[in-house]
């Protein structure tokens, strides 16, 4: 098992996100919160 998890993984080109979708996650997570109301859980985006 130590073999598996000690070998370097290498990322193809065709595996590097655009930086446009970086930014919209990073984005996206920035705006969203969660709200706790009694027993339930609300998400709310702040946009």
């Amino acid at each position: 098992m130590a073999k598996i998890y000690s070998r370097k993984s290498f990322v193809t080109p065709s595996m590097k996100p655009k930086k446009e979708t970086v930014s919209f996650l990073l984005n996206y997570s920035k705006a969203l919160s969660y709200m706790k109301i009694g027993k339930m859980n609300i998400e709310m985006i702040a946009n």
